[in-house]
C-alpha cells in the first residue's frame, strides 16, 4: 500500500516550557515521553501511536522534519528505489533513531524540506480505547484536538529564475510516493504555473500542501476538530490563554475546511481544522483556482488578501 498517512512533525521551539504548555493547554495534546536530549514527544487523544509531535530545543523556530507512516516495513525498500530513481538521495536510519520508532527512510524534497517514512511506532492506544468506547474522553484540555491532520510547506518559487519547487514537489510526491493531486492554484500569463497544490493519500482533501514563497519553510501544522462549533471554541480557548491569533475563525474555499490560524510561543503557525470538505478520490476531478480568485480560495467569506498569511512563516 505504501504511504498511509501523516505520522508526526518535528518542530524547533525556543522555549520548551512555554511550548509544552501551549500544546498541552491550548490544543489538548498529552506529553508521552521526554528524552535525554531535552526533546518532548506528544500525542492527541484520538491517536493510537505513541506520538505525533516532537518538540526540540533550538534558538530558532521551524520544521526539523515531517514523517509519514507506511503500511509495511518492506514498503520502505520499494519506496527507496522509487525515490532514488527520481534522483533524490536517501539514508536509512536504524530502528531507535527516534524513540519507540522503527527504521526510517530519510530524504529531502526538491524544496529542501526533510521527510521521513517509517512503518513501526509503538502502539499505546487512544484515550477511549477500542472496546465499547465513549465518543470522547473525560478531562480534555483546551481545544481537545483529535489528531495531527496535515501540514503546509512553503516552497521557493522564482519564475524569473526558473525556480518552482511547488511544481517539483508535486511531481515528486506523485511519481515517487504515489500521492494524488486534489486542488491547485494556477498563475502566470498563461494561467498554467502551479503556485500551490494540495495532495492526498487518504480520503481527506489534503495530507500535505505546498505553496510558493520567497524561500522554503514551514507554513503550518494542522490539527483536526469535529465541527465548526469546535473551531469557535478553540478561538475562545486561545483568547483565554492569550495565544496570538493570525486569522480568526473562517472558511476556506480550497478544501472547504473551517479554520483558525494561530502561533505557538516560538512563532510556529498552527491550525485547528474542521470539516472533511469532500471525499478525496483518485478519479475525482482536480479543483483549480485561478490567480484572480486566489484569496477567495484561501478565505472564502471575505475574499480579501491577508499579506501576513503568505509572508510570515518559519
Amino acid at each position: 500500500m505504501g504511504v498511509m498517512r501523516i505520522g508526526h512533525a518535528s518542530l524547533k521551539v525556543m522555549d520548551m516550557d512555554a511550548a509544552v504548555k501551549h500544546y498541552e493547554n491550548v490544543l489538548g495534546l498529552k506529553t508521552t515521553m521526554k528524552d535525554k536530549a531535552g526533546n518532548v514527544y506528544l500525542k492527541c487523544w484520538d491517536e493510537w501511536d505513541k506520538y505525533s509531535l516532537i518538540l526540540t530545543p533550538s534558538d530558532q523556530a521551524g520544521l526539523n522534519h515531517v514523517a509519514y507512516k507506511v503500511e509495511k516495513d518492506s514498503d520502505l525498500d520499494e519506496l527507496q528505489k522509487k525515490v532514488e530513481a527520481w534522483g533524490v538521495k536517501t539514508t536509512v536510519l536504524p530502528e531507535g533513531t527516534l524513540p519507540s520508532t522503527g527504521r526510517m527512510l530519510q530524504f529531502n524534497l526538491p524544496s529542501g524540506h526533510e521527510m521521513r517514512l517509517y512503518a513501526m511506532k509503538e502502539y499505546v492506544g487512544t484515550e477511549v480505547g477500542t472496546t465499547n468506547p465513549d465518543p470522547w474522553p473525560d478531562g480534555l484540555k483546551g481545544s481537545g484536538v483529535h489528531w495531527l491532520d496535515h501540514l503546509l510547506l512553503m516552497c521557493e518559487m522564482n519564475p524569473e529564475a526558473g525556480i518552482n519547487t511547488v511544481a517539483d514537489n508535486t511531481r515528486f510526491m506523485t511519481e515517487a510516493l504515489d500521492f494524488f493531486l486534489t486542488e491547485q492554484v494556477l498563475v502566470g500569463p498563461e494561467g498554467n504555473m502551479q503556485a500551490a497544490t494540495w495532495m492526498a493519500r487518504t480520503t481527506t482533501p489534503h495530507d500535505i500542501a505546498f505553496v510558493g514563497g520567497a524561500k522554503s519553510g514551514l507554513h503550518h501544522i494542522a490539527f483536526f476538530l469535529d465541527s465548526w462549533h469546535d473551531v469557535l471554541k478553540s478561538a475562545d480557548v486561545m483568547a483565554k490563554n492569550k495565544t496570538k491569533i493570525d486569522v480568526a475563525p473562517t472558511r476556506h474555499g480550497i478544501t472547504r475546511g473551517e479554520t483558525i490560524y494561530f502561533f505557538d510561543p516560538s512563532g510556529n503557525r498552527n491550525e485547528t481544522f474542521a470539516g472533511l470538505g469532500y471525499l478525496a478520490q483518485r478519479d475525482r476531478p482536480v479543483t483549480t483556482w485561478t490567480e484572480d480568485q486566489l484569496w477567495s480560495g484561501i478565505f472564502y467569506h471575505t475574499g480579501e488578501a491577508v499579506p501576513s498569511f503568505t509572508e510570515v512563516y518559519t
